[in-house]
């Protein structure tokens, strides 16, 4: 686009954002003064771009809302138990997020008084802060002229452009224009006005073009869903479990990630080193309840569930915890351990 165009073209997202932002528990409405004095602003913002990270707004609302609830601050959640924030992420996945988030907090804390940086530069120095959520945090937490990029201004911009080079390698392109593209003034409502475009409107399969703000800008309108172009996937590998389900009258046997691996520091059932290449299992034997299917965003997993008598030789030495059978949906298993309960527990009825 021509530097006609591109301020245009922010001038209509801008003009549509004012009419039609989606109202969220985050969000500063749009054309208003930012709330540079409440010191939990900056937190919040922060709080829901980790969040929302790879995981639709939908999922994020009811864990943002929990969180805040439950730590008002970042000097709230710096303080917080480990195992506690990892059992409230439980289900929202991408488990690194969680930790990143602890780790993130407590370096606000430490190192900069409680009080996230302005700046991007010192944003990216914080712990689980790539290029996206600095900028992010820079541009909505306090009106700085950050460039934000991420899946959904993707889409829009290629489909704007007609960007024919696929991705991933189109991405230094898509982010030229993006600089190009945001506005001096107002460059937070923009990136959030751009998101909220590609969510609602410019969707990846069935885009409204119509109703589309930009659409007398859109050079790649004709054939929209062609548009980002994506390289041919690979077929993700297959990798196969065991995880236990030990019983002890009525509770179950519960254990802690190892904080290298996959679901680090989460609760979990016992199970065998399945997210690894190799199966090296931990225990052996026990009769077969079944098996699930979990995909990861590197693999896909076909993970069966044994059960074991708890006096067997096999557990002994592991550390982990008794927990009551009939409050299992209160241990903050992730979605993969959770599923494996589910099946157990109708077994047991079954």
């Amino acid at each position: 686009m021509a530097a006609k165009s591109e301020a245009g073209f922010a001038h209509r997202i801008l003009r549509w954002f004012d009419d039609h932002a989606r109202t969220l528990p985050w969000r500063n409405p749009p054309g208003e003064s930012l709330p540079l004095d409440d010191p939990n602003w900056p937190y919040r913002v922060w709080l829901s771009e980790i969040m929302l990270q790879q995981t639709t707004v939908t999922a994020v609302k009811p864990y943002f809302e929990a969180f805040t609830s439950r730590w008002p601050s970042v000097s709230d959640l710096a303080a917080a138990d480990d195992s506690d924030v990892m059992a409230a992420w439980a289900g929202l996945g991408y488990y690194a997020r969680a930790r990143n988030l602890l780790a993130c907090a407590r370096a606000v804390v430490r190192d900069h008084g409680g009080r996230f940086p302005s700046d991007e530069a010192t944003l990216l120095t914080l712990p689980g802060l790539g290029a996206y959520s600095a900028a992010a945090i820079c541009s909505i937490a306090y009106g700085g002229h950050a460039v934000v990029v991420d899946g959904n201004v993707e889409r829009v911009l290629a489909r704007a452009n007609a960007v024919e080079t696929p991705l991933p390698s189109a991405k230094a392109e898509l982010k030229r224009l993006a600089a190009l593209a945001t506005p001096e003034e107002r460059a937070g409502d923009y990136a959030q006005a751009m998101m909220d475009l590609g969510a609602t409107i410019c969707t990846p399969k069935s885009p409204s073009c119509l109703i589309c703000p930009v659409e007398a800008l859109c050079a790649g309108k004709a054939r929209a869903t062609d548009f980002p172009v994506k390289s041919a996937k690979k077929a993700k590998p297959h990798r196969t479990g065991i995880t236990w389900w030990i019983e002890r009258d009525d509770e179950v046997l519960l254990v802690r990630r190892h904080e290298r691996h996959m679901l680090g520091g989460m609760r979990a059932l016992p199970s065998d080193d399945w997210d690894k290449k190799g199966t090296d299992a931990a225990l052996s034997g026990g009769d077969l309840l079944g098996e699930i299917e979990h995909v990861f965003t590197h693999f896909s997993l076909t993970l069966e569930i044994r059960t074991l008598p708890a006096e067997t030789s096999c557990i002994e030495g592991l550390d982990g915890e008794w927990w009551p059978r009939d409050r299992i949906a209160d241990a903050g298993l992730p979605s993969l351990f959770a599923k494996a309960a589910k099946l157990a527990l109708k077994g047991r009825k079954d």
